[in-house]
This record gives C-alpha cells, sequence and structure tokens, in this order.
C-alpha cells in the first residue's frame, strides 16, 4: 500500500532540490532558494489532480482536520458526527477545537450509515465528517443531501483515500472541505503531512492563517505580516513536500498497481462460499489499498484472522480487536484520559462513551477483515499469495 515501496531516483531528485538550497521551511528566505517552492508546487499539483479550487499542505492528516474544522468556526457548544471505525485522529482534531465528537453507526460500506446520521442530528450539530474507510468512499451522495437539508457542513476525511472517488470526482473534492493524510502508510507519502482542499476562498484564507500562527501571508516580509487571528504551528516542512512533490505525479500508476493487485485476491476468494465483500457505492472509484471481506460470524473473523496470520500473511486487520481504529479499544476516549483538564462545558457535553454501545456497527466490524495490498509485489508473489489466502480460508471455515 504505502508509496514508499517505490520510492526511486525521482524523490530523491527532489530532495537534492531542498538541500541545495538548505532552505527547509516552506515561507520566506526567497532569496536563497533558486526558485524552488516545494510546498507550493506540491499543492498546485493538488489541486490539479484533485480538481479544487484550493489546497493547502499541512504538518500531518490531523493538523488538517483540526484546521479544516478550525477554518469551518468549529468550536464550543459545537457537535460533529462521525463514525466509530476510524482512525484515532479524527475524534482527536473534534477535542482541539473543543467540539464535541458525537459517534454514530456504520453499515456495510464500513462508513457512515446516512440513517444513522438523520437520527443523530440535534440543534448543535454542526459539521457530518465522513471517513473513507480502507481507501474507498462513503456514501457521500446522501450525506450531502442530508447536510443540505439541515445546513449543517460536510467535511470529508479523506485521510485514507487519496486518489478514491465518487462517480468521477475525488473523494475530498466533494464536501466544503476535504482532507489527507500523506504519512508513511499512505498511498502517496511525504514521510509525514497532510491536505486541506476546498472550493471556497474564505475558507482556504481562514485555514492558511490558522496553520501558521495567525500569520495573513500578505507579502514576503513575515515579521510585517499581520495576524487577523490566533493560530498554531501545523506547517509542512520543504523536504516533507519535496518528497510529496515527487510521489503524487506517480498517482495514477500507484492506484491501477492497487487495483490489478486487489482484483487477483478479490476472484481468488469470491468463490468461497463463507466471504462476502465490502459494499462500494462506487466501485470504480476504489483506490484498493485493501481488500475487505466479511465471515459469517465474529468466530470465524477471529479463526480465519488467526490462520491467515499463521500463514504468514502479512497485512491481516481484523478491526474488532484495533487499538486505534475501532471504538471498542479506545479506553482513553472512555476513561477520559486527557493530558490536560478539560473546559467543564466540553466535559458535561460529551457522552460518555464508557457507556455508549454501537450494536450495528459491532455486528459489522466484529466480522471484518481487510488484507493491505501491496505494490511491490512480482505478479509471481500475487498469485502465489491469492493461492494461500483462499487455501487458508477454506480451510479455517471448514473446521
Amino acid at each position: 500500500m504505502p508509496g514508499f515501496e517505490l520510492f526511486d531516483h525521482v524523490e530523491r531528485n527532489q530532495l537534492r532540490d531542498v538541500m541545495d538550497t538548505g532552505i527547509l521551511m516552506r515561507y520566506g528566505f526567497n532569496s536563497l532558494r533558486k526558485g524552488h517552492w516545494k510546498a507550493k508546487e506540491m499543492e498546485a499539483a493538488i489541486v490539479r489532480t484533485v480538481g479544487v479550487r484550493h489546497a493547502l499542505l499541512l504538518s500531518s492528516g490531523t493538523a488538517a482536520l483540526t484546521t479544516a474544522l478550525a477554518a469551518l468556526g468549529v468550536g464550543a457548544g459545537d457537535e460533529v458526527i462521525l463514525p466509530p471505525f476510524t482512525f484515532v485522529a479524527s475524534f482527536e482534531s473534534i477535542l482541539a477545537t473543543g467540539a464535541v465528537p458525537v459517534m454514530t453507526d456504520i453499515d456495510e460500506t464500513l462508513c457512515l450509515d446516512p440513517q444513522a446520521v438523520r437520527r443523530a442530528i440535534t440543534p448543535r450539530t454542526k459539521v457530518v465528517m465522513p471517513v473513507h474507510m480502507c481507501g474507498a468512499m462513503a456514501q457521500v451522495d446522501e450525506l450531502q443531501a442530508i447536510c443540505r437539508t439541515h445546513g449543517l457542513f460536510l467535511l470529508e476525511d479523506a485521510c485514507q483515500a487519496f486518489g478514491a472517488s465518487f462517480h468521477g470526482k475525488m473523494l475530498g473534492s466533494i464536501g466544503d472541505a476535504g482532507c489527507y493524510s500523506f504519512d508513511f502508510n499512505k498511498i502517496v507519502t511525504c514521510g509525514e503531512g497532510g491536505a486541506v482542499v476546498t472550493n471556497d476562498m474564505a475558507l482556504y484564507e481562514r485555514a492558511d492563517r490558522y496553520h501558521d500562527h495567525g500569520h495573513d501571508h500578505s507579502n514576503d516580509d513575515r515579521g510585517a505580516e499581520g495576524h487577523p487571528f490566533i493560530g498554531y504551528n501545523y506547517r509542512i516542512s520543504e523536504l516533507h513536500a519535496a518528497i510529496g512533490c515527487g510521489q503524487i505525479g506517480k498517482l495514477e500508476q500507484f492506484v491501477a498497481i492497487h487495483r490489478k493487485n486487489k482484483q487477483t485476491l478479490k476472484e481468488a476468494i469470491a468463490g468461497v462460499p463463507a466471504v462476502t465483500f465490502r459494499r462500494l457505492p462506487d466501485p470504480a472509484g476504489d483506490s484498493a489499498t485493501f481488500l475487505t471481506f466479511f465471515m459469517p460470524t465474529e468466530a470465524d473473523a477471529r479463526r480465519t484472522t488467526t490462520a491467515l496470520k499463521a500463514a504468514g500473511i502479512d497485512g491481516v486487520f481484523h478491526w474488532y480487536d484495533n487499538n486505534w481504529h475501532y471504538i471498542r479499544k479506545w479506553e482513553h476516549l472512555k476513561t477520559r484520559a486527557f493530558a490536560h483538564p478539560l473546559y467543564k462545558s466540553l466535559r458535561d457535553a460529551m457522552p460518555d462513551y464508557a457507556t455508549v454501545e454501537f450494536p450495528q456497527s459491532d455486528a459489522i466490524i466484529s466480522r471484518t477483515i481487510s488484507i493491505a495490498i501491496k505494490m511491490g509485489w512480482t505478479e509471481e508473489e500475487v498469485q502465489a499469495r491469492a493461492a494461500l489466502i483462499k487455501r487458508t480460508i477454506d480451510s479455517s471455515t471448514a473446521q
């Protein structure tokens, strides 16, 4: 899955450009740069690739989500609806703005269930945040319609889905804003990095200022710039952006390899009676970074996961037991284990996630297995892996 699998001279040459100047910061030092502005270059590439008007690079996907929420005006007293199957950064970013994360059920897309979203809306709801998990899409058209009906913002957490699309539109470009992660395990990597994209100029300007201590970026003298509001330091470095500049040009190649390899694995197990597959609202838009399927029961999923790992298949995930991606293991959220005291208003408004139950999501995630798709496999390795996965699942389900 990760873009680092296919690092080559392209990324190295981009890094040399930066090292030849010695300027690692994305702002200032204009006379020393020799014309190299890697963050700006990658932002322009994101705009072209995603089909949006504006893109802002940041230090991480978490920083991107926090910045997008702040730019949307989300804060104290607001609620943000999100799924309980996501990476912890999704709820961390909401809490960072002082807003309340309100989790509601997923369906067999492994993303937000629109019906559950409708039930979760209150007068305090400000944002619906679908998370496009494991490289594929939520029912973003239905969610967008809900947001329009209720006057809510739609913020796409596409941190795991750069390169995926929905009916011809890139994920992240459909809502009021979208966020990506370019960390070391993503299909396109900067090592560490993220981005906010939007078609709204005012929202982009607020995000741009917020991510750099409130700088208004009005001229080339940082010391003379204004600071219309307080911001934080979520800037990306030129080194990280340089790697991304080398990677983003390979996105089409990366997605094609993923789709080819996934199709081989999927075809191998498609005839196994016990296996059914994740529902994709637009199969053609899948970035194919994971093959995800369901077993009939939780016990079947546990047994099959154990068998696949014992057979030497790496990158196997039974998400129900995952510490970082499903609420069942988020003890730090359930016990409110913060490093600093929360404002009383936020503490009182937060749901008690130690007692909130998600039976619909549990019934789905407990049966879910994902296998990461890699780009570095040879054709022989893909075929051998497909055969081994099929044999292992057949053996496991025969027990």
